[in-house]
């Protein structure tokens, strides 16, 4: 069987992994990450796999090219900046967006893609952090052609346990940030738990034991609260990530006319956190972080 031939730029902490499941399962791989480092380690790992010096040299040796950047700014450059991607695309060449944009934005890029190459541009958003990356269990909301979303899910399958259409272009982004809605709510709940436990007097590290298998439980509650109690020495998933995505929501929020009151609270308190110098620490950390409504809210 003839392998696709695959492209994969932007190789942080989320798409470094799912690169190296691409090149584990035996694709033929073209990557570019924006310090070259990273690339010419993955290549050196595996027989199947080229570093490239720019975005436009993978999309010259592939058929389908995934990306995981960190925002909109970074999609537009690399999809269609001096030496991107859609400067040597083959013709009908397959985009898919791991990133997490806002869905109107996305409509707008994958408009752009399609005039410019007359291929597809799939947003494909992902759940599950860096350990579901690693470990190939992360979920995927998809957005675009059926049929061609169908196609993919074989090769999304090296990286993800679950790949979901949601509707068409756009849709999966949609659904990727009413996700971060829930994430973003939910750990800012944990947060104001742990403040509660401690100023009761309770010794927090025992409250994901205690909790575990009622109501309150969750993988959030197993994975964050401990890194709240004791920090992480390195970030997992940082504050600003997280306000950047909250920004998305907000803009979906303002364009389909839905009332997001705790959203924005939350949005707010990760706000403060990155005008603190925090926006590069883990996410668990907006615990440290006191909202300036806190004084008159409390009762």
């Amino acid at each position: 069987m003839t392998l696709a031939l695959l492209g994969f730029c932007g190789l942080g902490k989320m798409g470094e992994p799912m690169a190296q499941r691409l090149a584990q399962a035996g694709y033929p791989l073209h990557v570019w990450n924006r310090s070259a480092t990273k690339a010419e380690t993955l290549q050196s790992a595996a027989a199947n796999c080229v570093a490239c010096e720019s975005a436009a040299k993978v999309a010259a040796g592939a058929d389908i090219v995934m990306l995981c950047l960190a925002d909109a700014a970074a999609v537009e450059a690399v999809a269609f900046g001096a030496d991107g991607l859609a400067s040597r695309a083959r013709r009908g060449a397959t985009l898919v967006d791991h990133s997490t944009l806002a869905p109107s934005q996305t409509r707008v890029f994958a408009q752009r893609w399609h005039e410019l190459t007359g291929g597809q541009w799939i947003d494909a958003p992902v759940s599950g952090g860096t350990a579901g990356a690693a470990a190939g269990t992360l979920a995927i909301m998809a957005g675009g052609d059926a049929a061609l979303i169908d196609t993919l899910a074989p090769i999304l399958g090296a990286y993800a346990a679950r790949v979901t259409r949601m509707g068409g272009t756009g849709a999966g982004q949609s659904t990727k940030l009413a996700n971060q809605t829930i994430v973003m709510t939910t750990i800012a709940a944990l947060a104001e738990a742990t403040r509660l436990a401690r100023h009761a007097g309770i010794d927090a590290t025992r409250m994901p034991a205690a909790l575990a298998g009622g109501w309150a439980d969750s993988v959030l509650l197993q994975t964050l609260m401990p890194r709240m109690i004791e920090p992480p020495p390195q970030a997992s998933g940082t504050i600003r990530t997280m306000l950047k995505d909250l920004d998305a929501v907000e803009q979906l929020a303002r364009e389909s006319g839905a009332a997001m009151p705790v959203a924005g609270l939350v949005r707010r308190w990760l706000a403060q956190a990155v005008a603190q110098g925090l926006g590069d620490a883990d996410i668990s950390q907006i615990v440290t972080v006191e909202l300036e409504t806190d004084a008159t809210t409390h009762a």
